[in-house]
């Protein structure tokens, strides 16, 4: 049986080239192999495809009218070998934070891919990460737990426009000012909207007297971010997220503070990987240190 694709792609090169020894070097094959897949076709469709009575390789008119259906035929070759591939490597979709930078995340799919390990992501709130892989929309999701819990822990501080007095920032000296339209408030983006982080900070919020009113969950990371432009404000975020956005980052002063970062998968799904070769890779993109 003739190899078309084969055939076709030492037809095309080799038309493309006007030579038969520039076609199989294009078509990356010897010379002779070249001809004699060339050969093989012109038996199977019982004409000549090129006029071999100059130097140069010229097409006959049915090499002519052949030459557009063998292009599509060696460019349909080429996708199938290349969705193939990508179907070899195991795409895995990966639930992440919506945190994470596009760079972050680019860096480590390109890590991963050097390990022959295709990720695709898909980001999420903390609730939603854990149900896509209980649905099985993701079959890996960066969960959040406590950072005792946790593969990457993440530390916790405050970030404003203006860079806070000190190394530290503590809550308590949000009390200034007696009217509530002067007091500055601290906000929760959704990422941190888990037991483990904010109801800490909401204990502390209790203890030290600030009105509820001063620490609030945020509808969006976008919302709580224009309240932080906007005013004298602090956001409670990461080191490195603060760097992203533009803004002065301390500590919190009465309590050291982290998000958690584990890994759920769908039975049967190896994260070795993300845990150990990946680890640092994927700590980037969580903005965890180190």
């Amino acid at each position: 049986m003739v190899d078309l694709v084969g055939g076709c792609r030492a037809f095309v090169s080799v038309s493309e080239t006007g030579s038969f020894t520039a076609g199989a070097a294009l078509a990356h094959i010897p010379q002779p192999v070249a001809s004699r897949r060339i050969a093989a076709l012109e038996r199977h469709f019982g004409e000549r495809l090129f006029d071999r009575s100059t130097r140069r390789a010229r097409l006959t008119p049915f090499g002519r009218e052949l030459l557009p259906a063998a292009r599509r035929l060696v460019q349909q070759a080429e996708t199938l070998e290349h969705d193939a591939k990508r179907a070899r490597l195991h795409p895995i979709r990966v639930a992440v934070p919506s945190t994470c930078g596009v760079r972050e995340l680019a860096e480590l799919a390109a890590q991963a891919r050097a390990l022959e390990v295709h990720l695709e992501f898909r980001a999420a709130e903390p609730g939603e990460r854990a149900e896509l892989v209980r649905t099985g929309e993701a079959r890996v999701a960066l969960t959040a737990v406590p950072a005792e819990e946790g593969v990457w822990p993440v530390p916790l501080g405050l970030a404003g426009v203006t860079p806070p007095p000190g190394r530290v920032v503590f809550l308590e000296t949000l009390r200034t000012g007696r009217a509530a339209t002067g007091r500055r408030r601290v906000w929760i983006q959704p990422e941190d909207d888990v037991p483990h982080v904010r109801d800490r900070v909401l204990r502390i919020r209790d203890a030290v007297g600030l009105s509820p009113a001063q620490v609030q969950v945020a509808a969006s990371l976008t919302a709580a971010v224009a309240e932080v432009f906007a005013s004298a404000d602090l956001l409670l975020c990461s080191a490195a997220q603060a760097e992203q956005l533009g803004l002065a980052w301390r500590g919190i002063g009465e309590l050291a503070l982290a998000r958690g970062y584990g890994v759920a998968a769908v039975p049967g799904e190896n994260t070795d990987r993300l845990r150990t070769t990946l680890r640092q890779a994927v700590g980037r993109c969580l903005g965890a240190e180190g």
